[in-house]
């Protein structure tokens, strides 16, 4: 199948190379020409595992090519994927703004020929595909299409698998003939015995929401369970085993941290609460987690705080990770972000170190962190040492060299890589979350 892809962030991209890969002709689209520039030239503008190689693999087998120009690339497509961004309203409100998925429809519009789908990749609110249908029919209303709604569930780090071996696919159709199109675009998947959720497009719509609200519930759960561990002298790590077993719960997402950030949890929990408003409900459990989620990054700030003797001014804190999960160097809401300018601005000296975050972290982050090519050069010095982000890397530090570089032996663990007795053993003053 022919095969457009308007947006190339971090799902477009992802999204399109994957159906190159199925065998489809992809045309990516961007209207930034520095990205489709850099692109064409082999260099792929975010971190991905793998994803450079499949990029380049589809480009020289000639299914996946990248251009500026929409115009060339909606005629002969059968599918038309929008896959723009979505970001929180810069009004404040929490919602989410669409302004570049209604541009890209009535761009869209102008430039249909013969029956396509156009199909909303990004995460929307419910009725963005009602809209964005109502934009296409006012401006070509000769044109022949549908609208659907096809949420994407991948995880930074991990999304080529989770879109080859994805757990399953939710297409929002209103006709057969829409759902004809996009299951002959998930064929390989339909082929794989891969569950396909035909549904409404407003259910689709909402599938996102609910399903990203729901694993920002279950860490803000277990982020309180390690609040009540450390008041009452429990063990955060055996407790999320001993629920984690049950089936009914699972074990995913029960890992204690400063909370949850990145690109989807934080906008999504937020966007979710505004759509239940403007229809006069209300998603309490996800209000408490979004206030859980942020009292965590605070509870962290204090945590450092007391390990450094009750105050920061003046002291120098090497920071291992930025990234609000690994394998990824995505800055968005991370942690960090919110806990380095508090310290920052108590009077704290910081050595920030991130095996691929650090470039987008300069976006993020006030100048004055000291940015170090590794981690042991961050260390140096330093009054304590904070694991933020629990990349590989560091989860074999030679604890005997990291003790030696530091002026105190302070280790302050906010992803619990490292156990409380080793760490004793070692020499160091250590703390880690819900222990």
């Amino acid at each position: 199948m022919n095969i457009t892809m308007i947006g190339t962030g971090y799902v477009g991209l992802v999204t399109g190379t994957c159906f190159a890969e199925f065998g489809h002709h992809v045309t990516c689209v961007d209207k930034i020409e520095a990205k489709i520039t850099q692109l064409k030239a082999g260099k792929i503008p975010i971190y991905e595992p793998g994803l450079d190689l499949l990029v380049t693999k589809n480009v020289n087998e000639g299914r996946l090519q990248f251009t500026t120009q929409l115009e060339k690339a909606i005629p002969e497509a059968e599918a038309i994927f929008i896959a723009v961004g979505t970001p929180t309203s810069r009004r404040g409100d929490g919602y989410a703004d669409l302004t570049y998925i209604y541009a890209a429809a009535k761009e869209v519009a102008h430039h249909l020929k013969g029956y396509t789908v156009i199909i909303d990749k990004s995460t929307v609110p419910v009725g963005t595909a009602r809209q964005v249908a109502r934009i296409i029919k006012e401006e070509n209303p000769e044109a022949d299409f549908n609208v659907a709604s096809n949420p994407e569930f991948l995880r930074e780090g991990a999304a080529i698998s989770d879109f080859m071996r994805p757990d399953r696919v939710v297409i929002g159709v209103e006709s057969d003939r829409s759902e004809q199109v996009l299951r002959e675009v998930y064929k390989p998947l339909f082929l794989r015995d891969t569950p396909i959720v035909s549904t409404t497009i407003e259910t689709a719509e909402l599938t996102k929401y609910a399903a990203n609200a729901f694993l920002a519930v279950k860490i803000s759960f277990i982020n309180e369970m390690a609040a009540v561990c450390e008041a009452v002298g429990a063990n955060v790590s055996d407790l999320a085993k001993g629920i984690g077993m049950d089936g009914r719960i699972g074990n995913k997402f029960l890992h204690p941290g400063p909370g949850y950030g990145g690109s989807c949890f934080p906008k999504d929990t937020l966007a979710l609460m505004r759509i239940v408003q403007e229809h006069g409900e209300s998603v309490r459990i996800v209000e408490a987690a979004v206030e859980v989620n942020a009292a965590q990054k605070a509870r962290m700030v204090k945590k450092i705080r007391d390990m450094l003797g009750g105050s920061e001014s003046g002291k120098t804190i090497a920071i291992l990770g930025l990234t609000f999960k690994p394998e990824t160097d995505d800055m968005r809401e991370a942690p960090a972000a919110t806990i380095l300018p508090a310290l920052l601005e108590k009077g704290a000296h910081i050595k920030a170190h991130d095996p691929k975050g650090m470039k987008e972290a300069k976006e993020y982050l006030p100048e004055s962190i000291e940015y170090m090519e590794s981690s042991y050069d961050a260390c140096k010095d330093a009054d304590a040492v904070v694991l933020m982000t629990e990349w590989n890397q560091y989860r074999a530090l030679d604890l005997e060299r990291v003790k030696a570089l530091m002026k105190e032996p302070v280790f302050i663990d906010l992803r619990n890589v490292y156990e409380a007795e080793t760490m004793k053993a070692a020499g160091f003053r250590y703390t880690g979350v819900g222990k």
